[in-house]
């Protein structure tokens, strides 16, 4: 692509390659199953992977099972994590004659000061002491017993320690799963800067959307600028991704009931306002459009592509990609791995962190992208693998919609490097964040004006 301008810019080019294909429900489908298989399948892999690592982080000690536990006698145990939490809701409650009057400790987070950690494997569960494990920092799972076979999901843990005379395991030391094996770099993207720019919750069509702004990102991604410098940066982008909440309707319109024709086409324009400025980004450079909690899409994860009839203008274009959540891909070879936000935010509700790179990074350790699902996070109930298992390490692992920039680089025991990213909301904010192929660095890029 050229930009006319007192020097001219030729866009750099790039290559793509889709990874979605785990994340789609094609030949799956729904006959009335359960989760018992998700959960068979996600702790079938990670104790297997355990297991493992155990000979080489505590080679002395000997690994067991929960009902094999001695009083005094230090060993291993490996099993899922199970959090008993005072105020997480359930459902039952509906249905009780006498409802809880306790209050939330926060509007948006059910923890509290009482709450405790269990370990369950398939022989038996033990309640869990000391200080080396956290309540605060794990999430609670569910376990299923069928029949005679003990099936869970939730984070899967090593725990070094010994058991009281109360029946306490005392743990003294915890492995988690940590980094995945991560593809090399390749070493040509040091001659060079490409960007790929993320941006998330353009809210098109709320209260709070202004056209302006993201007419704005359109150009500056576009090239339809005089500043030279911008023209240069704008000829640097390679690719772009909108992960997610890219629309929002009028709640009133959203009863239930037949539409007028007026209501109908009023219901329609942000659909039609985000297929506009789609045609124009696709014109350029290619895009991929992730669906998120707000959008017209199913909502258990992983959330299947937005249909393309809904973009008529932008769908003809190659460069135009419907695409899941979560989302993977290469662009020369670095890996990409993102959600709309909704993975984060439930960990929001059950754990508490600094900030929520700190989720992030967990997820990340934890070698899972929803461990809160099916749990307190809708997803389809796969009968024969668990699609949010992190098998590969990402060179760059973003999240969108969340409430401001934040990004940080975190190295593994084996040499990965992953650039983690939060997206913040564009309609907000005004930001969008560009990701340097070359050497992994990112930057905000503000839109923003002031009225």
């Amino acid at each position: 692509m050229e930009i006319d301008s007192e020097k001219t810019h030729e866009r750099k080019q790039s290559d793509y390659t889709s990874l979605d294909e785990r994340f789609e429900i094609q030949k799956d489908m729904y006959r009335g199953q359960q989760y018992s298989q998700i959960y068979f399948v996600r702790l079938h892999l990670m104790r297997t992977l355990l297991y493992s690592l155990a000979p080489s982080w505590k080679p002395h000690l000997p690994v067991c099972k929960v009902l094999g536990l001695e009083e005094g006698k230090e060993c291993i145990i490996v099993g899922t994590l199970f959090k008993h939490m005072k105020l997480k809701p359930c459902v039952l409650d509906e249905y009780s004659k006498e409802r809880s009057v306790t209050p939330l400790v926060k509007p948006h987070n059910f923890m509290h000061p009482d709450d405790s950690l269990i370990l369950e494997d398939e022989s038996g569960r033990v309640k869990l002491g000391g200080s080396a494990l956290s309540p605060p920092v794990y999430v609670t799972g569910i376990v299923v017993s069928l029949f005679f076979d003990c099936l869970s999901c939730g984070v899967v843990v090593a725990l070094h320690g010994k058991e009281t005379s109360a029946g306490e395991f005392v743990v003294e030391d915890v492995l988690e799963a940590g980094l995945p094996p991560q593809l090399e770099r390749p070493l040509d993207h040091l001659k060079e800067d490409k960007y790929v720019l993320l941006v998330s919750g353009l809210s098109i069509g709320s209260n709070s959307s202004n056209p302006l702004l993201f007419q704005l990102l359109v150009d500056h991604i576009t090239g339809h600028v005089s500043d030279d410098e911008e023209l240069g940066l704008a000829a640097q982008i390679v690719h772009v991704v909108i992960a997610g909440n890219s629309v929002e309707f009028p709640r009133k319109l959203l009863t239930g009931q037949n539409m007028a024709s007026k209501d109908q086409s009023t219901l329609y324009e942000p659909i039609k306002e985000l297929d506009i400025m789609l045609n124009q980004i696709a014109a350029g450079v290619s895009v991929d459009i992730m669906p998120g909690l707000n959008d017209p899409a199913n909502f258990a994860l992983p959330q299947q592509p937005l249909n393309r009839c809904l973009f008529p203008g932008s769908a003809p274009y190659n460069t135009f990609r419907s695409c899941t959540n979560p989302h993977s891909f290469d662009v020369d070879n670095i890996r990409f791995l993102g959600t709309s936000g909704q993975n984060i935010d439930d960990l929001d509700k059950y754990s508490e962190a600094e900030s929520k790179l700190d989720f992030v990074e967990r997820t990340l350790r934890w070698r899972h992208l929803a461990p809160t699902a099916p749990n307190t996070l809708g997803c389809y109930p796969f009968t024969d693998r668990d699609p949010f298992l992190i098998e590969t390490c990402p060179h760059v692992y973003f999240v969108g919609n969340q409430d401001k920039y934040d990004s940080r680089l975190v190295k593994g025991s084996e040499g990965q490097l992953v650039r983690l990213i939060c997206i913040p909301k564009f309609c907000e904010t005004g930001v969008a964040v560009a990701v340097n192929l070359r050497n992994l660095e990112c930057h905000t890029r503000s839109f923003n004006i002031q009225l």
